[in-house]
């Protein structure tokens, strides 16, 4: 029997009225149940997010830590053993940085012979003034920065008064064929054909602006760490990057026609 209000009140059946009133109303409440379910597992899935962020930059947090605490304590121990003179440590530091610093030298002075010549002499200046080193600094920025030095005195003995002198007195022929155990940061990004036409382009900046790219680009200094080397400050460091990177956007957009 029909238990519909009106059907009751009247003592008849309600002709199936109360089944169409009763199923959509059911189907509407399903259709919010699966609304409001979705919403949760939304809203859930969201909080869950939330709470997994935490705990993704608690881990590169300590990854960072651990990075830069290995990074002090090489330099330390770098420090305490040139303090020392330690001839082992020295071919170490050889080894592993000799592609790099004779890179540099290359690219600043636009001329191999010369560049061997100040590679060995930073080498010597390394174990002569090893003392200097406090291990505050990252041991390459301080190797760069004596053989930059060391550029800059042979030109004042040679009476050449600039970086740029020195380049346009010895050319730039030989300025990158440099052999070196494995590719720079920069050449891992770049293909053959577009690395040459970079390479050529960077032979024809001026030497201040050319050094700050290679120092950031193969090297990977910070640019705090490239005003250690070159002396210069942070906001000249920033204008020559810019003013460097402007002068090789011609190079990139050859290569994209």
């Amino acid at each position: 029997m029909c238990t519909h209000p009106a059907a009751t009140a009247a003592g008849t059946a309600c002709a199936g009225s109360c089944v169409k009133s009763r199923y959509p109303a059911q189907a509407h409440a399903q259709r919010n149940a699966t609304g409001f379910r979705i919403i949760y597992l939304e809203i859930a899935g969201f909080m869950r997010l939330l709470l997994t962020i935490p705990r993704i930059k608690s881990r590169m947090f300590r990854a960072a830590a651990r990075a830069v605490e290995w990074t002090l304590r090489e330099n330390v121990e770098i420090a305490r053993g040139l303090r020392r003179r330690d001839p082992e440590l020295l071919d170490r530091l050889i080894e592993r940085y000799q592609h790099r610093l004779l890179r540099y030298l290359v690219f600043l002075t636009g001329n191999r012979e010369l560049a061997e010549d100040i590679f060995q002499e930073t080498w010597i200046r390394v174990m002569e003034r090893g003392k200097q080193y406090n291990g505050r600094a990252k041991f390459d920025t301080w190797l760069f920065a004596i053989a930059r030095h060391l550029v800059i005195d042979w030109s004042r003995k040679k009476t050449t008064t600039s970086l740029e002198a020195l380049q346009e007195q010895f050319g730039n022929e030989h300025a990158f064929d440099v052999p070196f155990a494995g590719p720079s940061p920069f050449d891992a990004v770049t293909t053959r054909e577009n690395r040459e036409s970079v390479q050529t382009a960077l032979g024809r900046l001026d030497s201040l602006h050319r050094e700050v790219l290679v120092l950031r680009f193969h090297e990977e200094l910070s640019l705090d760490e490239i005003a250690t080397v070159t002396g210069a400050p942070l906001s000249t460091v920033k204008s020559r990057l810019y003013r460097g990177l402007a002068a090789l956007k011609p190079a990139f957009a050859e290569e994209q026609l």
